[in-house]
Order: structure tokens, then C-alpha cells, then sequence
């Protein structure tokens, strides 16, 4: 069976999106599938298109035996609502015109995973065009975020985003959640024969507490206590909580926040950590999974911070489960289902989101 797995989000780019996408064609790989996967040239969260794909229209590559289409879109560094919504718009334009152009094999399922919202309009294309059955991934409910994150305002453009939102789940013949909160959501519209809770999770052969840590790391750190963020820098991850929690601890000298990764709100944390000149964070940019596992073992605690909204009282943040599987406790400053699932796991402490 030939499935043709849509986001546009994936490696080399790093994030929790692109970590899932990457172990989940793997895994239909595994299962004796064929995957051919339709992406981005690779930018996300910079906004800069890495140099190996510069000034390309199309990169056809193969990945792991897996076929990968590469397609232009407008990234840009500015991060505003204008810039991300072209962003969007020109992956669903690419993406449908290079579907049609390019991929001339016959798949059997179109699976799509969103946000961004305007990927499963390139799912429901190609799944018609192919005659396959469309299943509709959803890591986040669209537009209600967007409206959440005070960044959607026109109430004719709601309303035309959320038919949408209702036809994708219609013309779905699977929908996945990925949260219990997502699940349910969708539940409510769709009826529970269309919908699958799939959660995020960590790839336990790599994140593992007897992962080899490089000895100039373990030296560098051995004095320290180490707490460590790690993962994208963005709107709603509330990074800023954790510079003024470093602020409340500056005189304790052995305390020492890591916070790795990159993302729309990054420069803005180096400023607020200079402002308050802070000796006791260090930002690191962001790193592949197996550069990674070693920092999170070096950490006493790790963190994973979201802000007190709405949309994210049902997210169960990937940084965490990479945690736990490296045997590493957890401070969630995180409200809803996360919580509910680290307090029954007795693996950390839950601390009022935004509260240093």
C-alpha cells in the first residue's frame, strides 16, 4: 500500500511536529508500507531556508529508502500574522500544484497532519485527485488557537476557517487526535467511528536514562544544577517564566538554566536575560534528537512551560515524555490534561502556569 504522508514540517528542521512526522513514517515503513512524504525545503523556526536548498523551486531526495518531495514556500524571518499566514498559503499552493506535477504514483491514503490549517486543503486535493482516503491529523484545533492567541479578529473569516475545520472532519475517513482534550473536541462533531487518539510520546531507544554522555559535557556541568528547557522558543510556550524564575535564584551560584532551542521568541529571552544581566542562563541553539539526549541527562529537572490559555489545558508537551523516558523529573508549568498525566505518573511537580 502507498501512502503519501503531507507536512510541512520535517527533518532536518527540528521541533516536536518534525520529530513525530519523522517516527511516524518511519514506523509505516516498518509496517511494510511504501511512504513518500510532502514537505517544506527545510526553514522552520528561523524562517531561513537552510543552504543546501536555496534559490530551489523542488528537491526530490530519498531519506531513510523514503522518497521526499521538497517544496518552495515564502519563510521569512518576520514573524508576524501576515508573514506566517503567505507562509502557509504558498506551502498549500506549492504543495498542491507539485502533487500534481510530480507525484505520479498511485497512493492509497493521503495522510495529512495540521496545523498549519491550510495543509489539508493539500490533503483533500491530492486524496481526491488520487481517489485515496484522506486521514486528517490534528496536534492543534485551528482556528480556535489562533483566535486564543489574539491573532484572528474577523468574525467572517472565523466563520469561513471553522466550515473548513467541519469539512476537513467530514470528508476524513480517519481523523487523529493527539491530545484527550483534541479527541473529544472532535468527538462532539464527528462521532467516535471517525476519530483515533494517537498521543505523542518519546522513541525510548534513543531517549534512555544510560544514553552516553560525551565526558567534556558531564565535566562541564558535574557542578551544577542543572534545569533545562528544551524545544521551540515560541508564542505560547511562556519561556519568559523561566528567565524570571532564574532572576528569583540568581545568588544561589550552583543553579544553572539551560535553555536550548530557537523560535519567534528566542531573541527576546537573550534581551530579557542581559536586561537583568543573569549569569546563571545559557542558551544553546537548537539540536538534533542525539545531541540532545545527552543534555537532558545532565539535567537534575527539566521544564516544560506553556501559558495560562485556554489551548493549552489539553497539550501534553513531547519535551516532557523525552524526559521521563531519559529518567529525568519534570516541572510542568502547565494546566489540564499534561498535569493530570505527570501527577498519576509521580514524575515531578505541577506549578502554576506564568508564577516564577
Amino acid at each position: 500500500m502507498n501512502i503519501l504522508y503531507i507536512s510541512q514540517y520535517f527533518p532536518p528542521e527540528i521541533g516536536a511536529t518534525q520529530v513525530r512526522a519523522k517516527e511516524n513514517v518511519l514506523m509505516l515503513q516498518k509496517l511494510g508500507f511504501s511512504v513518500t512524504v510532502l514537505t517544506e525545503l527545510p526553514n522552520h523556526p528561523m524562517g531561513i531556508i537552510h543552504e543546501n536548498y536555496r534559490k530551489k523551486l523542488v528537491v526530490r531526495e530519498k531519506w531513510r529508502g523514503i522518497e521526499i518531495l521538497r517544496v518552495w514556500v515564502l519563510a521569512t524571518p518576520v514573524k508576524n500574522f501576515l508573514s506566517r499566514i503567505l507562509f502557509y498559503l504558498s506551502f498549500m499552493m506549492m504543495g498542491i500544484i507539485c502533487g500534481i506535477l510530480l507525484l505520479r504514483k498511485k497512493f492509497h491514503i493521503v495522510y495529512t497532519t495540521s496545523p498549519p490549517f491550510f495543509v489539508g486543503l493539500v490533503g483533500l486535493f491530492l486524496s481526491r485527485l488520487h481517489g485515496s482516503k484522506l486521514v486528517f491529523e490534528v496536534r492543534d484545533l485551528w482556528p480556535r488557537s489562533a483566535i486564543e492567541l489574539g491573532e484572528l479578529h474577523n468574525k467572517t473569516v472565523i466563520k469561513y476557517c471553522e466550515k473548513l475545520e467541519n469539512y476537513y472532519y467530514k470528508k476524513a475517513a480517519l481523523t487523529v487526535a493527539v491530545t484527550r482534550g483534541i479527541y473529544k473536541n472532535i468527538l462532539k462533531k464527528v462521532g467516535n467511528q471517525k476519530v483515533l487518539f494517537i498521543p505523542n510520546g518519546a522513541n525510548t531507544d534513543l531517549y534512555r536514562p544510560d544514553y552516553p554522555v560525551p565526558k567534556d559535557l558531564k565535566k562541564r556541568y558535574e557542578k551544577k544544577f542543572v534545569v533545562s528547557y528544551t524545544g521551540v522558543i515560541g508564542l505560547i510556550h511562556g519561556v519568559e517564566v523561566v528567565i524570571d524564575t532564574a532572576l528569583l535564584l540568581k545568588d544561589i551560584p550552583d543553579i544553572l538554566f539551560i535553555i536550548i532551542g530557537d523560535g519567534v521568541k528566542k531573541h527576546e529571552m537573550i534581551v530579557r536575560a542581559g536586561k537583568y544581566n543573569l549569569k546563571n542562563v545559557e542558551f544553546i541553539s537548537a539540536l538534533e534528537e542525539s545531541e540532545l539526549v545527552p543534555y537532558i541527562i545532565i539535567s537534575q529537572v527539566a521544564l516544560a512551560t506553556a501559558k495560562k490559555m485556554a489551548i493549552t489545558r489539553g497539550t501534553l508537551p513531547v519535551k516532557m515524555f523525552s524526559s521521563l523516558a531519559c529518567a529525568v523529573p519534570v516541572v510542568l508549568s502547565v494546566v489540564g490534561e499534561g498535569a493530570e498525566l505527570l501527577k498519576s505518573a509521580n514524575a515531578g511537580f505541577v506549578v502554576e502556569p506564568g508564577n516564577p
